[in-house]
Formats: structure tokens, sequence, C-alpha cells
């Protein structure tokens, strides 16, 4: 049936769909069509009604697959003149297989293709199963066979009950175990990585149920290897895997007293929450917790990994175009450890994501929940451009919330292959804004946030972004000046950055730079409570080359090492921001180089106690500082390097000239308010105050106000 057709069957309900999200572009004509789902629906059926016919002749669709199809079937046609709406109503959608958008499913610039909710209702389209049947045992436990499980054909490591996580049981089951002694690799690994260490005696155990189904996750510094066993050593207390880290540098050893836990041991299975799945049998085994039976219940365990793709085609130049997900949940999106364990030297940016593209121009996702998932949510590779994720929600993940881009080369493990001699396979102009992305890393605690490689012209505005172990956004894929990037003019903007670290990381940060990257900016954003286990917890980090980066009108209090900290880079500018109450020092610089490094001006630096104004390597004067306010009420006769005042740092080694030592006049710092009185000596000098309520996402937050929260992972 062409559109034509269809518009003279009257087949016009707009009334029925709710309004759409207001454009930036002109406004689009009324929809050419409709189909609607529902779980009450038949693919039999038409799908151009929302609700069966009373005598059961026709109806809604019963799945978006049969919607798809019916889409595909208008487009064969020709692209669409006026848009192409689909509406799901409310209700849990199962997924047999992931949904997969290809060019033959676009819209066009004025006639998009949307996908969305039914006006006032919630679809929730689940890559996973609700578990019924539970058997009650004298012990209280509640048992269910899975006959799927014990054939292997389906296995998990995730579980929800009542739409909160439940973790597998540990050892320790609080705290973490110490690395007895490091060793070399073995014989098999030498070369390619580190594959074992020594433990403590009775901490590991040969005789554990299931050893091929034990995990032990090994914390490094900024990374964690999670590895399956494939040799314990009871004599010489040995533990080999069954696959090496993928490298042999420091990173990625195994070292006296790391951290580690032992994860998946059916013999730790006693604390109430916790689960085991015995898949030699199939039976799986949950200790309810209070108020819990099974009877109202709903348990859910993920079989997908992948619950949408864009599938374009760079190489053929057919790209996914024009294609709306408009106020869909998606979730419980699976995740297994491979045979050969999950190790990555950073940011665990080779794992997949619920919501994957490659070659997809122009598609938005708005109003969207991605929650209870094993990998990152949402990932653009190769090929993506002017793609928009708006006013969404990224919770309870057990990776980071987005990546955007390719690792270079002809890397395969991220999304999608980028080949740097082809231009349409760069990543360029995508917007993540207005969404709340938060609770991550329950797997992968070295997972981001937000995560930038080798993209351009990326905008990452107003966002919530908190409740990560390792870093909120990271920007850049390169490592020193010599290798090219392809990560330049990428903005961050006017986010609210929290919560990062925990406690379980180092080496990170609110927001992490990498390499070259002329026209990145990181401006009015407020980064707060950033606590590394051991050195690092900065705000704002400049690492590995950054260079031609700008970063101002930022607010940044209650860091562990510093507000701010370069460990090596080139003609950084750090202007106009505040940075107050670190814990160790404020200020910290790494590496002396030849060239300016940064330029450091117009900023307040305020602090209480006895932690110095500037830590590290402050050695030769590559390195512009002026116009800044520095105060501590505990400590007013501030030193410099050198045990220099503020007057001898300026005659003796050049820096800080119109640089104060005075009260900043804050309103009310016990009680982080950072706002200026009038009258503050940082406006004489110029200092440009801004509109901290101008920060972050207020829509996205209304999409879980009654989900129940998310426990953490690794604390």
């Amino acid at each position: 049936m062409s559109i034509q057709q269809l518009l003279a069957a009257g087949l016009l309900v707009l009334g029925l769909l709710g309004p759409a999200r207001a454009e930036t572009a002109p406004a689009a004509p009324a929809p050419a069509a409709a189909f609607f789902v529902s779980p009450a629906g038949d693919d039999a059926w038409s799908g151009t009604a929302a609700d069966p016919a009373r005598d059961g002749s026709d109806g809604p669709f019963a799945t978006l697959e049969r919607a798809r199809a019916a889409v595909r079937e208008l487009l064969a046609d020709g692209p669409p003149d006026r848009p192409i709406v689909v509406a799901l109503r409310g209700g849990f959608y199962e997924l047999a297989r992931p949904i997969v958008f290809t060019p033959d499913d676009s819209g066009a610039p004025r006639a998009p293709v949307s996908y969305r909710a039914y006006r006032g209702e919630q679809p929730i389209l689940s890559g996973g199963r609700r578990l019924g049947g539970w058997r009650i045992a004298r012990d209280g436990r509640w048992r269910l066979t899975l006959p799927r499980a014990a054939d292997r054909e389906w296995t998990f490591s995730q579980l929800w009950v009542d739409d909160q996580r439940r973790f597998r049981p540990r050892l320790p089951a609080r705290g973490y175990r110490r690395i007895a002694g490091e060793i070399g690799p073995s014989e098999a690994a030498a070369g390619r990585g580190h594959d074992r260490f020594r433990f403590a005696e009775g901490e590991i155990d040969p005789n554990w149920h299931n050893l091929d189904d034990v995990e032990l996750l090994a914390f490094h510094i900024w990374s964690a290897s999670r590895m399956r066993i494939a040799e314990i050593d009871p004599v010489d207390h040995i533990v080999t895997f069954t696959a090496p880290t993928r490298t042999m540098s420091r990173w990625g050893a195994f070292r006296s007293d790391h951290r580690y836990l032992v994860i998946n041991v059916r013999e730790a299975l006693d604390a109430p929450g916790a689960w085991y799945l015995d898949r030699p049998t199939g039976e799986l085994t949950y200790i309810p917790r209070a108020g819990e039976t099974p009877d109202d219940a709903v348990v859910i365990a993920p079989r997908l990994e992948t619950l949408v793709r864009f599938a374009g085609d760079v190489s053929a130049r057919r790209f996914v175009r024009h294609v709306r997900l408009e106020g869909l949940t998606f979730a419980h999106a699976n995740w297994n450890l491979p045979p050969r364990g999950q190790s990555f030297p950073q940011a665990e940016v080779n794992l997949g994501a619920a919501i994957e593209a490659i070659g997809a121009r122009h598609v938005t996702i708005d109003r969207c929940v991605v929650r209870h998932v094993g990998q990152y949510a949402v990932a653009l590779g190769a090929g993506c451009r002017e793609n928009a994720l708006m006013r969404c929600a990224l919770i309870d993940l057990g990776g980071g919330g987005v990546k955007l881009g390719t690792g270079g080369g002809r890397q395969s493990w991220m999304v999608g292959r980028f080949d740097g001699e082809d231009p349409q396979s760069a990543v360029l102009h995508n917007t993540v804004a207005h969404c709340l992305i938060a609770h991550g890393g329950r797997l992968h605690p070295a997972a981001v946030g937000v995560w930038i490689g080798h993209a351009a012209h990326s905008t990452i505005e107003y966002n919530d972004i908190f409740d990560f172990y390792y870093t909120g956004v990271s920007v850049g894929w390169t490592w020193g000046y010599a290798t090219p990037s392809r990560a330049h003019h990428n903005e961050i903007a006017h986010n609210r950055i929290h919560a990062i670290g925990r406690g379980v990381l180092s080496d990170m940060a609110g927001v992490y730079t990498l390499g070259v990257s002329p026209g990145t900016t990181a401006h009015h954003n407020i980064i707060h409570d950033i606590d590394a286990f051991d050195y690092g917890g900065w705000g704002l980090y400049t690492d590995e080359g950054s260079s031609d980066i700008v970063m101002s009108h930022n607010l940044v209090y209650r860091t562990k090492t510093g507000g701010f900290h370069q460990h090596y880079g080139k003609e950084n500018i750090i202007r106009n921001n505040i940075f107050a109450e670190a814990r160790i020092q404020q200020l910290q610089r790494t590496r002396t180089e030849e060239h300016l490094s940064f330029t450091f001006d117009h900023n307040i630096v305020y602090w209480t106690g006895e932690s110095p104004l500037l830590g590290g390597n402050w050695r030769d004067d590559n390195f512009s500082m002026a116009f800044n306010v520095y105060w501590n009420p505990d400590h007013p006769e501030i030193r410099f390097p050198g045990d220099r005042t503020l007057e001898q740092w300026r005659t003796e080694r050049g820096h800080d000239s119109h640089s104060i030592v005075a009260d900043p006049m804050f309103r009310d710092p016990m009680h982080a308010d950072y706002e200026l009185s009038d009258g503050s000596p940082a406006l004489g000098l110029g200092f440009e105050p801004w509109d901290f309520d101008d920060a972050g996402c207020v829509e996205a937050a209304r999409l879980v106000d009654d989900l129940p929260p998310v426990p953490a992972g690794f604390r």
C-alpha cells in the first residue's frame, strides 16, 4: 500500500500519539501514516488501530519488528514526504532478537520515521525474560530450574528483582582481598601479558563448586581485569588464568598488595539478595530479601546483549537516516564473561552497548530510558554523524553510559571499523544533551560516563553524570604528540559531574583528556566529590599530551589530589574557574617540558586545612600564571614552591603577575555555596561570574523517579 493510499484510507491519528518534541528545524508536517504496537496485539492484524477490535478481527501489531516491516513496505515506494509514526502501547515487550534498523528503514529530513511511546504510556522493550515457577526450599531459598541454562544455550551474570540489580556471591562480602605476591607470566603467556599471581593461603580454593564459573576481578590502577581460572596451585598458592591481560605493560600486572575479588562462588551464597546459577544443572537459587515473595516479585534475567542496532554500511555509502526513538524504555541487556576473560587497558571501551550504531545519520533518541544493562548503554561508532541523544536516562549500567567514536586505526574492538583513509567513517557532530547518566560500572568498574574517542565536534551538555568508579567524561584517544588525533572541537559544557571514583580506581577525573585536541573546550561544568583509591581524583585532568584545550568557567570542589592536574601537554588554557577544597593539594603538575605547558589565569583557588597550593613538579618555568586569587583562611600566608611568598614567586620566578592572596568572599563556602559577594576582589581582577544553576539536567530525572535505588557494586 502506498503512502497516498494510506492517506486516502484516513489513517491520520495524531490525537492518539501525543505531542512530539519541538524541533530546532522547521516543524515537520503531520504524519502520513501511523502503526500501533501493543502487548495485546497480533502480528497478523493490520496494525492501524490502537486497540483490538471487539470481534478480534483487527488491531495493533504485537511486535516492533512487525511494525518495522510494515514501515519498510511504505518506504519501498521511495522516501516519504511526510513523517511515519509507530506508536507503542504501554507494557512489557520481550524481544526475541535485537531490533535492527538498516538503510531500508530510513526516513527523510522533513519526514522522519518515529518509534514512540503511545501518549501517557510506558512501553518497556526487554532483552530479558521474566522468571516464574519458583520452588521455596526448607531454608527459605527460592529455586528454579532453567533447562536452557543446563543445555548451555542461555547463561547470565545479572539478575533484577523488582527493578533492582541483585549480585552474585563474592569473597570477601565486604572490602577486598590482597594479592600476596607478583610473579611473572606463565610460559604460555610470555611476552603477551600477565596471567597469574600468588594468593594468601586459603583465599582461593581449588575445590570450589564449578570452578570454571568462578571469576576473579583484579584491580590495577585505572583499570581492572575480570579473569577466568585455568589452574590453581594449592602448594605454592598460585592462580593462573585462561588468558593474559592485554599488554605486558605495568598497567596490566597483578602487583603485590593490589586488590581483588572472587565472584560467583557458590559456597559464599549466604546473604539476602544474592543468587547463583548452577550452569551444569540449570538450577537458579535466590535468597530473598525481607518482604519478597515469589508470587509478587518480578524477577528478570537477561538474554540479549544488544537490544537495538542501527546497521548502516559506511563503505557502500548506505546510511541509516532520520529514524527517531521517543519515550521508550530499553532494559535487561546481557553480558557474560568470555572464555579468555575481560581485560582492557583503559575505560573498558572494547565492550559493546545495549544500543549500537554504525553509519547512522540524523538519528535521534529522545526521552528514552536505558537501564539494567551489562555493557555500555549507547555507542555511536564509525560513520555516525549528526545524531542526538536527548533528555534520556541511562542508569544501572554494567559498563559506562555513552561511547562516541572509534579507537583509531583498523581496530575492530569498537563499534564498526574505522578507516583513516575513508573520511566517511569519521564520527562527527553528535550530541548528548539533557541526559541523566548514572550508577555505572556495576560489572566493569573502569567504564566511564561519556567516552569520546576518535570523534570531533561532539557536544556533551546539560547532563547529570554521577556514580561511576573511574571517570566522568573522557575525551581523546591518543597518547603524546606524535600520533594523529581525530578528537578535536569537542565541547563539554553545562554538565554536573559528581560522585566519581568512589574510592575504587585511581588516576581519574571528572573531565579527563588525552592527546592533541584543538578546539576542545570544557566550560560551565560543576564537578565535585571526585575520590580516587590511591593517587588522582582530580576535577580537570589534562593527561598524556593533551594540547590546545580550553577549560574555563568551571566550578570544581571536593576533589582528592587537586582541582586541576596536567600530566603533560602543550598550550592548554585554564581560565576563570573556581577550584575549592581539594584534600591533598590544590593544583598539580607532573612533567616539565620545553614548550609552554599551560596558561592558568583569572582563577580562584580556595581551600582550608594544611594542604599545599601547588603539588608535583614546578621546577621549570614553562607555564604561565596571572590574575589569580588564592585564599586559605586557616593559613593566610600561602607558600609557593621553594617556600616562597607570592611576592618572591613573582619576582624570582616570574609567575602570577597581578595575582593576589585575598578572601574571594564566597557567600557560604562551608556549605559549597561559591557565589561571589559584592565587592569580591576577584571581580576587580576581571573574574567573570556565571550562573551555577545553569548546569545539569532536569527533564531526564523525571523518567526514573519511581525506580528503586541502584545498589553499589564495589564499595
